[in-house]
């Protein structure tokens, strides 16, 4: 099921209807989103930061699994959380604070693997590139900063290297409000948008500008066409704008250089925008707390739908996973320790006694079982206390773990013997080569004498 979830900075929950019918599903409870904090993490569960006070000095990080309305779990990271990003498997999520920094934490141990300071001021928003190798942020400072995650997690490069990012874009004037990144890695464009009314197009490869759009309005959206012929951009006067990213455009638009028309019919700023998968349809939040559906093709609206109250400032799209409930069975009764079926909260700070662990995430492979999801990917520490629980609980599981283990240990037992019997085959075969030999030499001498 390819569902649209919605949310806004009052606390009116998250709503979530399907894409092609219109029909709601579940709303979710007790949610007042930062504008990018809301995203679905490994298709598993949803998760969004809060920040119910601007003025205030702490936040939160809240999940909700798909099938229970109400907040799961609740984390209280080391300052307000912005945006959040997830990588596509859910391993890892990262966030942007107010101070500037970026966070990067292990989903399945809630461990913050990695902190550095992105910005001089708040982290605004935060995008992967489409092979998850890049991380791309922007901030208040008006700044766009590209980092590898090779060179985070590589403490020697980290320590030889100038700076820690890859490329740092200061063209914009203003406080940065999105990033869309194209496909194709390192050799990617991005679309960066401001508050200085401009959206820039950048090479990923070159580290250079490639266009200048000026808008006639703020631009708080992006959402990059799929054959990234045109980006679309939601404006805070009500329009999305459709611009050229390689067509060239003359001047003789209404509208400036390089914008070809517009979509035209919220009343209020357009907050939010996300591409359907089929790439036609494409779904725009607003201030006037509607969420449009139009077809790029015909510029038509496909469907209207409402928010619970108040403006919207985030939507997704994304394919649901269908619900299970024998899975769902099997998931609490192997989970009912932690009192979720969704991982533990995100850590505070940087935990020093796993410093010197290997706290690199693991993606494991699926069994025929009706495993748990949350088990699929586990820590490499996690793995072995599970391991050990396991064998102190004395259960079936470590039964047949131990008896593979005999095995294994027997297989190599008889390696060895046959190693053995071979090299005495070889070692008896050699005296009685010496034995003969010398008989002969023995005899040769006799009869010379």
């Amino acid at each position: 099921m390819e569902v649209v979830i919605a949310s806004s900075p009052i606390d009116a929950g998250i709503s979530c209807w399907d894409l092609h019918s219109g029909a709601e599903q579940l709303r979710y409870r007790s949610c007042a989103s930062t504008p990018h904090g809301l995203t679905c993490v490994g298709q598993r569960f949803l998760a969004s930061s809060q920040l119910r006070d601007s003025s205030s000095s702490s936040g939160s990080v809240l999940y909700w699994s798909w099938n229970k309305p109400q907040v799961e779990v609740k984390s209280f990271p080391a300052e307000p959380i912005k945006p959040l990003a997830s990588n596509r498997e859910g391993t890892y999520i990262i966030g942007g604070g107010l101070s500037g920094y970026i966070y990067f934490w292990e989903v399945a141990s809630g461990m913050l693997l990695k902190k550095w300071h992105g910005h001089y001021r708040a982290v605004t928003c935060l995008v992967l590139s489409d092979d998850e190798s890049l991380l791309i942020s922007g901030a208040e400072d008006g700044s766009v900063r590209v980092w590898s995650l090779f060179m985070i997690f590589d403490d020697i490069r980290r320590e030889e290297a100038k700076h820690l990012f890859e490329h740092s874009f200061d063209e914009h004037s203003l406080c940065v409000t999105n990033i869309v990144c194209g496909y194709g890695g390192c050799n990617a464009i991005i679309v960066s948008a401001s508050e200085d009314r401009t959206c820039k197009v950048w090479s990923l490869s070159k580290g250079k500008l490639l266009r200048n759009i000026i808008f006639p309005s703020i631009i708080d959206a992006i959402a990059l066409d799929p054959g990234e012929h045109v980006f679309y951009a939601g404006s805070r006067d009500g329009k999305i704008y459709i611009a050229a990213l390689s067509a060239e455009s003359t001047s003789s638009s209404s509208y400036g250089m390089h914008i070809l028309g517009s979509l035209s019919d919220h009343s209020k700023a357009v907050t939010c925008l996300a591409f359907g998968m089929d790439g036609i349809l494409l779904v725009s939040g607003s201030e006037d707390g509607m969420i449009r559906i139009w077809d790029t093709k015909t510029h038509n609206i496909v469907r209207i739908l409402k928010h619970a109250k108040g403006p919207v400032n985030n939507v997704l799209v994304f394919e649901r996973p269908l619900f299970n409930p024998r899975t769902s069975l099997n998931s609490q009764a192997s989970l009912r320790r932690h009192g979720s079926l969704l991982p533990p909260p995100l850590d505070k700070y940087a935990n020093s006694t796993d410093e010197n662990l290997d706290s690199k995430a693991v993606i494991g492979l699926q069994s025929a079982c009706n495993r748990p999801p949350d088990a699929s990917y586990l820590s490499f520490h996690m793995i072995n206390s599970q391991i050990k629980e396991l064998q102190q609980q004395g259960s079936a599981a470590a039964a047949d773990m131990e008896m593979e283990r005999l095995k294994l240990d027997c297989k190599k037992s008889m390696q060895m013997v046959q190693q053995w019997k071979k090299m005495y085959e070889n070692l008896h075969q050699f005296c009685v080569s010496e034995l003969l030999s010398g008989d002969q030499a023995g005899g040769c001498m006799g009869n010379l004498t």
